[in-house]
């Protein structure tokens, strides 16, 4: 005779839904029933064990979301609410960097430089450097490494200042600024591109860039908002000259971050003032010349997809190098409203 789970253990399993003293979190899941298993000879009766810890796993389950459903909810929407509080923030932040470098495009080499400068101080060995906003520090700036991103530096500080007065959430870090501060630079680049392909007309240029663009590739760097800034500069001696490096030393750098000829390749507008100069360099190593001919090729179509898509990405991954990011940071408690006032 088959054996039905219901039957054997009414206590756990109800065969009917239950009414729920809270009717805003009651589960609407009806019967739960395990199906006779069909089995040889003598054991037609018999369930296997693992068949059983399901059934009794799943109504327990069940029974824990029902009675914990208030709490989740209520976690669901802080969360929610932290998650908006970050996302409009960073909006803010953007739109002060755009204003901040538009129709200033001497500043934008700089800003990459000084993103990726502050970054290349990761150690792997030791877990120490990366982009911590150490490069702020007046005896870190002035290094031969950092020769020429005072400039950048400024404007950022002056760009700190009012974003600053609006955030409701604490000062900005430094990290945050600088890294945001060279997505923004990155996605002005592309966005002139699109004009310059639309014969300069910078409504069609938008058009072309939102249509076609890589904007929605830049999701993952958006999360990593919240990089604690360092209180001492970094060590020296862990970022070279660009400007004079060989490639290989350019190369043993990258590889000593993770990185190979590919990433080289696609971050060569960060590595001076002049990308077609520094691509000419690149060039000449066996290694690094296939990619810097991809990416040259890629500019010139209409959306640049491969060379668009592989600099967020290596940008991304360089922009949070030994950080443990902080998912809370820039939220704020939310007034509650007292509706016992309220005159309606």
């Amino acid at each position: 005779m088959g054996v039905s789970f219901l039957s054997t253990t009414p206590s756990l399993i109800p065969t009917a839904p239950q009414p729920s003293s809270n009717p805003r979190h009651s589960l609407h899941a009806g019967t739960i029933r395990c199906n006779r298993i069909e089995c040889d000879g003598a054991d037609e009766d018999r369930f296997r064990r693992r068949d059983v810890f399901k059934c009794v796993g799943a109504t327990l389950s069940m029974e824990l979301l029902a009675s914990s459903g208030p709490s989740i909810e209520m976690a669901a929407a802080a969360d929610l609410i932290q998650r908006r509080q970050r996302s409009e923030f960073l909006s803010d932040v953007k739109g002060t960097f755009f204003k901040a470098i538009k129709g200033k495009p001497d500043i934008i080499p700089p800003l990459l430089t000084l993103a990726l400068n502050d970054a290349m101080t990761y150690d792997k060995a030791t877990k120490s450097g990366g982009p911590n906003g150490s490069i702020r520090f007046s005896s870190e700036i002035s290094r031969p490494e950092n020769k020429g991103l005072s400039a950048a530096l400024n404007l950022l500080e002056e760009s700190k200042k009012e974003i600053d007065s609006y955030s409701k959430g604490g000062p900005i870090s430094f990290a945050d600024l600088i890294q945001y501060a060279a997505q923004t630079a990155v996605k002005s680049t592309f966005i002139a591109s699109a004009i310059r392909k639309c014969g300069g007309n910078e409504e069609k240029g938008n058009i072309l860039y939102a249509a076609y663009g890589s904007n929605g590739q830049w999701g993952l760097f958006d999360k990593q908002f919240g990089r604690a800034d360092s209180q001492e500069p970094d060590p020296e001696g862990r970022v070279p000259q660009w400007d004079k490096a060989s490639v290989q030393e350019m190369k043993d750098k990258f590889k000593a971050v993770g990185f190979g000829p590919r990433q080289l390749a696609v971050m060569s507008a960060f590595l001076g003032p002049d990308q077609m100069a520094t691509e000419a360099l690149l060039a000449m190593d066996p290694e690094v010349t296939p990619w810097v001919q991809k990416y040259q090729r890629s500019r010139e179509t209409v959306s640049q997809t491969d060379y668009e898509v592989d600099l967020i990405t290596t940008l991304t991954k360089l922009s949070c190098l030994g950080q443990q990011i902080n998912y809370e940071a820039y939220t704020y408690p939310v007034r509650k409203v007292d509706f016992s006032k309220l005159k309606l």
